[in-house]
């Protein structure tokens, strides 16, 4: 029998939950799709690195880690050959992080799972439903609903 009675301190486990669902789901079908290595992690790294590349610094500041956990995360990343480090050419001191062909491949098809893992809640909650959810979620948020320095927070390095 189901209880109506609200027990707040489900609401972040629940949610953590699906969001733990969903991510697993997604590296099961990257595995599948020849990206068996890539681990969650992975994924925070290589959209904070992003189209137009970073230096490790700066890595570290969007993950919330330090540059020397950027700098192993990206020792990793380009051992795999998702990253490559390559010289600034707007200035010869720095040193960017850039995905290579490998790394955007696996982004691309990051986001097409992610569609389709979307539909799957959608077929099982209802299109509508699911879009009123993202709404509250969005409504509930901070403004800057999109950090990818989940690794810092959760007090662990990449």
């Amino acid at each position: 029998m189901a209880t109506t009675e609200s027990r707040g301190f489900e609401l972040p486990l629940l949610l953590f939950a699906g969001f733990r669902s969903l991510i697993d789901q997604l590296h099961a079908e990257l595995a599948a799709q020849g990206h068996p290595e890539v681990r969650p992690a992975h994924g925070f790294a290589l959209q904070a690195i992003g189209r137009d590349g970073a230096t490790a610094s700066e890595l570290g500041r969007r993950l919330g880690i330090s540059k020397q956990a950027a700098g192993k995360t990206v020792d990793r990343l380009a051992s795999l050959g998702y990253v490559e480090r390559a010289d600034d050419a707007a200035d010869a001191r720095r040193k960017l992080i850039r995905l290579t062909d490998r790394g955007v491949d696996v982004l691309a098809r990051s986001a097409a799972i992610f569609e389709s893992l979307w539909s799957q809640w959608a077929k099982t909650l209802g299109t509508q439903r699911l879009r009123e959810l993202e709404s509250d979620l969005r409504t509930m948020a901070p403004a800057e609903t999109f950090r990818l320095d989940v690794p810092g927070w959760f007090g662990t390095s990449v």
